[in-house]
């Protein structure tokens, strides 16, 4: 058997080889692209990766320096609000409280106050614990009968003590006596501010008014600035006004009484109530001392203002009282004075009380005792 032949178609196998060829040649080209695609899809996601944790650390990193700002202001605000705490705390403890406030709010409205409470002379000597019938608040008291002197009630009547503006009364009567002209001009000065109590006053310096409205200011209101001009202007000067108030005292036979000033600020203004008794019977002889001493209020011309004044004695506006003259005074070694002239139950009566406790306890003790003459009309 011969050995069998092979047969072969011509060009297949030429073209089997190319096309095999061609496929594993593919094979090797295309492996590099997707390659490459994969490479590149790769890289693309490392760096969206790193820009999202650059973003993130971006917004921890922003988030964090909001965070300190945030804090940062709390904190301001905090050391703000402590230091206005302080501050607050540190001028509460400046502001006046209690009497401290009083006295700061009397100073104000130009009301004279003393600095510390301290006791007045009468009750340094005691005078304050004697007792009396009406149980007065005032340590000292004289109520008499003006037409027959008739004593109706005395405690402590010959004690000599501070009078305060009760002086006021003599610094009237002497102008009045004077017989000076009303209408003069007068200029408040420096020299009529107090230097004593350091005592306010709504009389500026420089401020222009007659002698006439000087009068009326110390007799209704108790202008301390008026009643020093009224004896700045006097004839002869301050000096020459205290001696006329000394020798008018001793003319009217005041020998436990004497002034070393016009004002009563001075706790050398000193008498007693017996004297005073018979000082007011004097001066309400005065048609002038009494419609100027008992006048409800007044409308003052001061530079370009109006100002408006008020008596100290609120019982010159109570209908149920007939008061013809009256002054009341206040300094601390004085207390709280009043002496009036009144008419109760037909009887003209002329009533001293010195050194009263209180703001109103001197016109509750003139209640008492006209409540006891109009009630009893008898006499001790």
């Amino acid at each position: 058997m011969g050995r069998a032949k092979r047969v072969g178609i011509p060009g297949i196998g030429r073209k089997l080889g190319q096309v095999l060829a061609m496929v594993v040649l593919g094979g090797a080209l295309l492996a590099p692209s997707a390659y490459a695609a994969k490479t590149k899809t790769a890289a693309s996601a490392a760096v969206a990766a790193k820009k999202a944790s650059a973003k993130k650390a971006s917004g921890k990193k922003a988030s964090g320096k909001k965070v300190a700002t945030q804090r940062a202001t709390a904190k301001k605000a905090a050391a703000k609000t402590q230091a206005r705490r302080k501050a607050a705390v540190a001028k509460a403890a400046k502001r006046p409280t209690g009497r401290r406030a009083a006295v700061a709010k009397a100073a104000a409205a130009g009301v004279a106050v003393a600095a510390v409470a301290r006791p007045s002379f009468a009750q340094l000597a005691g005078l304050d614990k004697v007792s009396d019938p009406l149980a007065l608040e005032s340590s000292v008291a004289l109520v008499m009968d003006q037409d027959t002197k008739e004593v109706l009630l005395s405690k402590n009547e010959q004690a000599v003590l501070p009078i305060a503006s009760i002086s006021k009364l003599m610094t009237g009567l002497v102008v009045a006596n004077a017989q000076l002209p009303l209408d003069e001009v007068i200029t408040i000065t420096q020299a009529d501010v107090d230097t004593v109590k350091g005592s306010r006053s709504r009389l500026a310096v420089g401020t222009q008014l007659t002698r006439g409205e000087l009068l009326h200011l110390a007799l209704m209101s108790s202008e301390n600035r008026a009643a020093h001009a009224l004896g700045r202007t006097y004839p002869g000067g301050m000096d020459e006004f205290v001696k006329q108030m000394n020798v008018k005292a001793k003319l009217l036979g005041m020998t436990a009484t004497r002034f070393v000033e016009p004002t009563g600020l001075s706790s050398g203004n000193q008498s007693s109530a017996r004297d005073l008794a018979a000082l007011v019977n004097v001066a309400h002889a005065e048609p002038l001392l009494r419609s100027f001493s008992t006048s409800p209020g007044a409308e003052v011309e001061v530079g370009k203002r109006t100002l408006q004044f008020n008596n100290t004695n609120r019982l010159v506006k109570n209908e149920n009282w007939a008061i013809g003259l009256q002054k009341t005074g206040y300094i601390s070694e004085a207390g709280r004075c009043l002496v009036m002239q009144t008419e109760v139950a037909g009887r003209k009566l002329i009533m001293v009380f010195l050194d009263s406790v209180g703001k109103y306890s001197r016109l509750g003790d003139a209640q008492r005792v006209r409540e006891w003459v109009e009630s009893s009309n008898h006499h001790l």
